[in-house]
């Protein structure tokens, strides 16, 4: 199963979704790099600073603009119509959404080999390379969450 397929039926599990993003917005965590790490059961140090290396140029050039426009276009923005601001925000949304899937393609290409490590050691390792790593329990959750 492709890292994408995967990560859309883990989105449909109970709790995945919300811890995702209290990881991201609470944590500074890039969600794609974590659960390429599951996916690919890795905790590979040199492949995840490679791997880290790529989603911290990504998430600076494509993914947290993106981001930082949705968030501006949720509140209404007068005089400015809310169906046009709501409509743009629906593109801009699709297209961060499709950033999150060139990052994630991009990290399936660079390690696809199944590594063996349980999805909270890939998680931790994940984290670490990532930067300053989220805390255990938030992490923990999510690998409990993805099961």
């Amino acid at each position: 199963m492709s890292l994408w397929d995967w990560t859309l039926e883990a989105y449909g599990r109970p709790g995945v979704p919300e811890t995702c993003l209290m990881l991201q917005d609470e944590h500074g965590q890039n969600t794609s790099l974590l659960l390429w790490a599951v996916w690919a059961e890795t905790a590979d140090a040199a492949l995840l600073a490679r791997a880290a290396d790529v989603a911290h140029r990504w998430e600076a050039t494509a993914l947290a603009p993106l981001r930082a426009v949705r968030r501006a276009l949720k509140p209404p923005l007068p005089p400015v119509a809310d169906k046009a601001r709501e409509g743009l925000r629906d593109d801009v949304k699709a297209a961060e959404l499709r950033a999150e899937r060139v990052l994630m393609e991009t990290l399936e290409a660079m390690g696809h080999h199944r590594g063996g490590a349980h999805a909270l050691a890939a998680l931790e390792a994940a984290s670490s390379a990532w930067g300053k790593p989220a805390p255990a329990n938030a992490l923990a959750a999510l690998a409990a969450a993805l099961g």
